[in-house]
């Protein structure tokens, strides 16, 4: 599972695709509780924004926000019922990450490696994600959070190689750039229609040992 990725720093890139600015005031690696890059579209108005949430989503309902250590991923297969993540499933609170490489750990050598995943293009790209909103009842503070979802990698050509043996392989949902608006617009059936890596652009891994 995803725990560590590069959020984008290409504005170029975000204005031509998005036709949004990107925010300022971010890592440039994120972690469980980092914030980085979303974009969203609303339902309404049909405008498109950019924006930092914070990696591991704070469900509208939590007393504290101790619940973002174990939400940063999503099991696409179960959001739509798992608490933490149905009421952003059921409302179409579909995001994006904008990402230029996240990372995974190969165990190949007998032990822990990271890799760096990005695309064979060298682009950018947007991972699918939940976001919700919450409000910290100590401080008042409205916090934007998200999830990336994942689907199952048991086949994939790249990311069936990563975690332990044994362990079932997942990989975050890339969305093709031809489908960014379907994904940012989807109803829920659209939604699951897209929880797949099928569509996924290809991907290329390489060492990224920590230095």
């Amino acid at each position: 599972m995803c725990t560590n990725f590069t959020p984008t720093q290409r504005a170029p890139w975000v204005k031509e695709k998005f036709g949004v600015d990107l925010p300022a005031g971010y890592p440039e690696e994120s972690y469980p509780g980092f914030a980085a890059p979303v974009v969203v579209k609303s339902h309404q108005t049909g405008r498109v924004a950019c924006g930092l949430a914070r990696f591991g989503l704070i469900p509208a309902w939590a007393k504290d926000d101790k619940i973002s250590r174990h939400t940063y991923n999503a099991r696409s297969e179960t959001a739509a019922e798992k608490p933490s993540y149905r009421t952003a499933w059921r409302q179409r609170q579909y995001g994006l990450v904008l990402v230029d490489h996240f990372y995974e750990p190969s165990y190949e050598s007998g032990r822990a490696v990271r890799w760096k995943i990005a695309l064979a293009s060298g682009d950018p790209f947007g991972i699918a994600c939940l976001w919700d909103r919450w409000t910290d009842p100590a401080s008042g503070e409205r916090v934007v959070s998200f999830s990336m979802l994942t689907v199952n990698a048991d086949e994939h050509p790249v990311m069936n190689q990563f975690h332990k043996s044994g362990d079932e392989k997942r990989t975050p949902v890339i969305i093709a750039p031809a489908l960014h608006g379907a994904w940012l617009s989807a109803d829920v059936s659209q939604a699951m229609a897209l929880m797949n890596w099928q569509h996924m652009p290809e991907l290329v891994a390489s060492p990224a040992p920590r230095t």
